[in-house]
């Protein structure tokens, strides 16, 4: 596992965030609409969200009256989500960081009701950052917070195809993508009880993903 070529893909996204600042689209994404259901259910009403891209989530659930600290490691990326943020009038909901979510995340204890994040978790991340981020997210969650998270499963067409980068992860078209099994999401449970795992289909490939809700004990 070559650990220059992961920290390469801040670069790629970069780019490809500078370049396509509709990459995904504008509709929010199917993991963040039943979020939303979550977060009106256990009413949350203040969430962090990792890896935000280009922020259609994140622009919907302020719409939805959610105050979000968006944060992402691509400086395009946020800075679009600013811009989107004041067009529409939800600056007073929206906070925007540029991060690096393997570092340790710079907030005190408890304080989020929830975290979310639509396919973060399987970006060029080894275990070891995965266990260390879940860890942190239990930190910054307050008792009985909420963590919802997406993953690319082990049934999505392009698992094993590209060039191996370690452990589960595959490089196609220059993205690095880390697959999950059932068994990986269970093992990042330290700290959490798991709600719910649901799969679904995302885009037109389609992409098989697992939308992953646990509760923090």
């Amino acid at each position: 596992m070559d650990k220059k070529i992961l920290n390469q893909q801040s670069e790629h996204w970069e780019s490809n965030f500078s370049s396509k600042p509709v990459m995904f689209g504008l509709e929010p994404s199917y993991s963040a609409k039943i979020a939303l259901e979550v977060f009106k259910k256990n009413k949350i009403k203040n969430i962090l969200e990792l890896g935000a891209g280009l922020g259609r989530d994140t622009i919907f659930f302020a719409q939805n009256g959610i105050y979000v600290h968006a944060i992402d490691y691509s400086l395009s990326a946020t800075n679009i989500i600013k811009k989107r943020s004041k067009e529409n009038n939800l600056e007073k909901f929206i906070k925007v960081q540029n991060y690096d979510i393997r570092q340790k995340l710079n907030f005190d204890n408890q304080s989020f009701q929830a975290c979310y994040s639509h396919m973060l978790f399987c970006m060029a991340l080894t275990n070891q950052n995965l266990k260390d981020l879940n860890k942190e997210i239990g930190r910054i969650l307050k008792k009985d917070g909420i963590n919802i998270y997406t993953v690319r499963n082990q049934t999505d067409g392009d698992f094993k195809k590209g060039i191996h980068r370690g452990e589960d992860m595959y490089e196609m078209n220059g993205f690095i993508v880390h697959y999950f099994s059932e068994n990986k999401i269970k093992n990042l449970l330290d700290g959490f009880i798991n709600i719910s795992i649901e799969n679904f289909d995302e885009g037109s490939f389609p992409r098989k993903l697992s939308l992953v809700i646990n509760k923090k004990k």
